[in-house]
């Protein structure tokens, strides 16, 4: 028989992040999107042509850093 564990309600983490280390974050998360966006282009062209899936492109999300605030 398998154990019988109680279920917790979930938690909230607050966390306080420096204006740097909020911008240094966005500008590691839009590399890495970059650098899967690369990948999934070379991983594309060495599919056959009859097994490529369709490409979508994602809109771009609001950046940050042309708002003043």
């Amino acid at each position: 028989m398998g154990t019988v564990v109680n279920a917790l309600p979930p938690q909230t983490l607050y966390v306080t992040l420096r204006r740097d280390e909020l911008r240094e974050l966005k500008a590691e998360r839009d590399r890495l999107q970059g650098e899967v966006a690369l990948l999934q282009e070379r991983l594309q062209a060495l599919q056959p042509a009859e097994r490529r899936l369709p490409t979508t492109k994602k809109a771009a999300l609001p950046n940050s850093r042309t708002r003043h605030g």
